[in-house]
Order: C-alpha cells, then structure tokens, then sequence
C-alpha cells in the first residue's frame, strides 16, 4: 500500500530509551498510581534521563477519563505534549505514533508512555470495575442481554473459527502451553507451573469453548517506556530500539457490529505499520501479541500476515510458538500466564524492546533485529501495531 511520505519519514525516527515494569504479579499494598509511578522512574532511569527530561506523557486507565491529569500531579511533571487516548488494551501501542510526531515537531523532547494497575488485589474489585465499565461504556445490543463480558465476545469469536475453518479446542490449547512454556524462562512471569495440552482441555470450562486456561491472568502490575528522537540514541546508556512503524485501526466497538467475527481491524493496522516499515512478515524476528484469550493469537497470526486466514490452528500445532518452534511468540508469557493488569499493551513493547537489546535472559530470541507488538483493546475492537528494530533493521 502507499504510505504518506512524511509518514514514512518518521520510520526510524524515534527510539524507546528506557523501559521498566513494577509489581507484576500482586502489588499488595499498592495503588496503581503508586504502581505506576515505580515503573515510570525506573523507565526514565533506564534511559540515562530524570523526570524533569520528561516534557511529553502518555497514559490511560479504565476508571478514569481525566487519567493524565493525576498522573502529571503525581509525577511532578510539567508535560507539552499530553495524550490521554483510551481505546482499551491498545492505547499504549496506539499512543507511539502521536507521540513520535510530537517529538519530530520539537513539541517535546523526551515522551514517557506509562500505565498501572492493582485489579487483583485493589479493595475496588472486579465485579465493581465490570459495573463501572457497564455505566461508563454502555453497548446497546449487548448490554441489555447481561452477557459475561469480555469472556462471552471472545468465546463467540472463538466458536466462529471452529465452525468456519475447522479450528479445534487442541489448537487453541496449544497458544495457551507455548506461553506458558515461555513463561517458565521468565523469572517475572506470574504462572510458571507446568501446563500441558490435556491441562488446558480438561480444565474448568468458562465460556464454551474456553475454558480457564484459554483465559488472560488477572494481576497487578505497571509498565512504562520512554521514547526520545533517534538523534540523542548516541548518547543514550542502553541500546536503543528504533520504531519502524506503528499504525492504529478500529472499525467496531460491540463485538455484534463486526462484519466477520474471524477478521480483526489487526488487518489493517498490521498492513499500514509494515508499509511504514517497509518490511513484511517474513522480516520480523519474533511477535509479541495482545493474547487476552486464546483465540487472539491464531487471529493475529493470521490478520498480520504470518499465516493465511484459517490456518491459525494448523499454525500453531506441534510448538510452533513454543521456545524452539519456528516462530517466537509472547516471550515473556504474554497475557496468558505472565502478567494482565487489565490492559496489557504496554507489555508487549517492553518484551519487544528486552528482546531486542538482549536483555531478556533464559528467553532470549538469538540474532533477533525487529519484533512486532500488537495490542487489541475491547472486545477485538481497536487495534494497534508496531514493528521495533534494532540499528541493523535501519
């Protein structure tokens, strides 16, 4: 596809200097401010800067709709550049581009991109979120039927493909054990116990054809990254990761209002970030994928472009994903068995971004240049992509 060329322009013009995570797991104790401000000075830290190089802020939450204001407060930080987009899980992902055109323009100087969260052990617990989001987010031809949301829109998605294209609860299965498998060489990850094909299928059924396992974790934990312009990387203290491409698509917010429940708007953003890229699929060097469920993974392997649609279950099968398969996918563990703090997008950078610099010890991916991160927010609803190189991928 054409790009616009002063889009293409920024292909590379801006790094991630610094990242960090913070209470991953149970943050007892904590707020998610506080969660989030740990790993935002340690972030800032990380990039060789202090918070008052921090001039550009990113961030959302689910619960609050003025969410950059307190969190500028906390921080004491005085930002030019200020995006409060909330578009679910992909926000953080979504929130690149803006920011690198803030920093190409001279806006700011240093963008700090940050979340938190304590949803497994905040005293406001999840039936109250799950009303919250009812009230603040109403769905007019879904929420009158009271489904078990996001479960029901995922397992709907999920049943689609198995009668479409043939896709079993085995194959679903196996992105569940690859991550775990993955997780279990991460020393953060926060399930790292043993999991096999026949645990997944003969575990607790929640939503037919999920069952537990096909499920995301529900954890505390805060992440943070910092982009600066790819002409300070010289004089950054850690390896810079360049930013190829990001591009955010969105065609739907009730999961009833999409056209084909097996075709994501990750078909569109994953085609505009590859062109700003000037890459393809077959360039990248392992994935990190908003894996909320199960079925995320075979759709984004398919809607990216690594398989064709409907093979996403073949794909899979026999480890595919696995540490050692053909094809690296969530490294840390991903949503499934490492951490979900409610939105897991920024997760997904900063695994990419370890990966890259050569940080991501037991895990590590050899010779790995690029990496794509994805993030999906609602239910399949808004989707962003990015595609990270290392100074070779330029």
């Amino acid at each position: 596809m054409h790009t616009p060329p002063a889009l293409r322009a920024l292909r590379g013009s801006a790094v991630i200097a610094g990242v960090a995570t913070f209470g991953c797991g149970e943050a007892t104790g904590y707020t998610e401010m506080e969660v989030l401000a740990h790993a935002a000075r340690a972030a800032v830290a990380d990039a060789g800067l202090t918070m008052r190089d921090i001039d550009g802020l990113c961030t959302a939450s689910v619960l609050s709709t003025m969410w950059p204001m307190p969190v500028t407060e906390y921080l004491g930080l005085n930002p030019r550049y200020i995006n409060g987009t909330m578009v679910g899980g992909s926000s953080f992902v979504a929130h690149l581009l803006p920011a690198m055109m803030a920093l190409q323009a001279g806006q700011c100087n240093a963008v700090l991109v940050c979340y938190g969260s304590t949803q497994r052990t905040s005293t406001f617990g999840r039936s109250e979120i799950a009303k919250a989001r009812r009230v603040m987010d109403p769905q007019p031809y879904e929420t009158p039927y009271e489904p078990m949301q996001p479960l029901s829109a995922y397992a709907l998605a999920a049943r689609r493909h198995m009668h479409q294209y043939g896709t079993t609860r085995r194959d679903l299965a196996e992105v569940a054990v690859a991550a775990r498998a993955w997780a279990q060489l991460n020393p953060e990850a926060f399930m790292r116990d043993p999991l096999s094909i026949e645990d997944v299928l003969k575990a607790r059924m929640v939503s037919d054809p999920l069952s537990v396992r096909d499920c995301c974790l529900v954890t505390d934990g805060g992440g943070a990254l910092v982009l600066t312009r790819a002409d300070r990387a010289a004089s950054l203290p850690r390896k810079p990761v360049y930013v190829l491409g990001n591009a955010t698509a969105n065609w739907n917010r009730q999961i009833s209002s999409m056209h084909d429940l097996t075709v994501t708007a990750a078909s569109q953003s994953g085609r505009e970030a590859f062109a700003m890229a000037g890459l393809a699929p077959r360039d990248i060097g392992l994935l990190e994928l908003y894996d909320a469920f199960t079925i995320n993974t075979l759709l984004f392997l398919e809607d990216l472009g690594f398989c064709p649609k409907g093979e996403g279950g073949r794909f899979v099968q026999d480890g595919a994903i696995a540490p050692g398969g053909r094809l690296p996918v969530n490294t840390n563990g991903g949503g499934l068995s490492c951490v979900h703090p409610g939105m897991y997008g920024i997760f997904t950078l900063i695994e990419a971004v370890r990966q890259l610099r050569g940080d991501a010890g037991a895990r590590q991916v050899a010779g790995a240049v690029t990496a794509l991160a994805h993030g999906n927010g609602g239910t399949l609803s808004s989707q962003a992509t990015a595609i990270l190189g290392t100074a070779d991928a330029l």
